[in-house]
């Protein structure tokens, strides 16, 4: 019998968003954390050192959009030498790790698919056109076509009219709610999902932190979250969720430790 174990992914990797400190937590340790077989590799690259760390696990969908390394010069008495993350929409450079993932899946038989994170970044290249959701399909199933393909959507951004030449091309939804004070409105949000990509599933994403409040989500509303999450997913609404992220366990504490004890009581 299925529990909400079986729902739940969560990213793995380390990010250097704004506002966000150096996380103890390495790749993998986030499943290990809350109990989960199930993740999304993010930040890094998608090759054989890398993936090995994740080899143990029942399934990982690596990002292809994609987020890269730059060198951050030093200013006088603030900081030295650092890095930064930025993520590369360009259409060409997904279609490029896609065809480059759907090659190393092959040694991986635990990867199930690629994510296209914060898709509508890819609409703003002049590289962007109708037919660059066929060939970034084609080059992810160009190795293995069992490949599924996700796209990152924000609830603000389900009336954009460039979802629809994805539709025949992509798989599941990955569905963010932006703003904490938004999340009451989860179930309206995941009906309007489900008209605007007819016949995907879609994967709730859950914050450990709010980025534009830059603090942790209020557990009030982190638990009113989970609590519809488990029940549109009980209904056969969602496919599951994943929750972002295991660099951000030890930064927020209490969110972290709400949902890991959530999935252990309803599982």
């Amino acid at each position: 019998m299925a529990t909400f174990r079986d729902a739940g992914w969560v990213w793995e990797g380390h990010g250097f968003d704004p506002g966000l400190e150096p996380s103890i937590f390495g790749v993998g340790e986030a499943a290990a954390y809350f109990g989960l077989d199930r993740v999304n590799f993010m930040f890094h690259r998608n090759n054989h050192v890398n993936l090995s760390k994740l080899r143990h696990l029942g399934a990982v969908v690596p990002e292809i959009s994609k987020w890269k390394w730059v060198e951050v010069e030093p200013v006088q008495g603030k900081h030295g030498w650092g890095y930064a993350n930025w993520r590369d929409s360009n259409p060409e450079t997904v279609r490029e790790e896609a065809a480059g993932l759907s090659r190393v899946s092959l040694d991986f038989p635990n990867v199930t698919g690629a994510i296209i994170d914060d898709t509508s970044g890819i609409f703003t290249y002049d590289a962007y056109h109708a037919g660059r959701p066929q060939q970034i399909r084609e080059a992810l199933h160009s190795a293995n076509p069992k490949l599924k393909l996700w796209l990152v959507v924000y609830t603000h951004e389900l009336g954009m009219e460039q979802w629809r030449p994805f539709l025949p091309f992509m798989d599941i939804v990955n569905l963010w709610v932006w703003k904490f004070q938004d999340l009451p409105r989860l179930e309206e949000y995941v009906a309007r999902c489900a008209e605007v990509f007819p016949g995907k599933e879609i994967i709730v994403g859950i914050y450990l932190r709010d980025y534009p409040a830059r603090t942790g989500v209020p557990l009030d509303l982190l638990r009113g979250q989970c609590e519809t999450v488990l029940r549109l997913w009980e209904q056969g609404r969602i496919a599951g969720c994943n929750i972002l992220a295991g660099c951000l366990i030890d930064m927020h504490p209490p969110q972290a430790e709400f949902i890991r004890g959530f999935i252990e009581k309803y599982s």
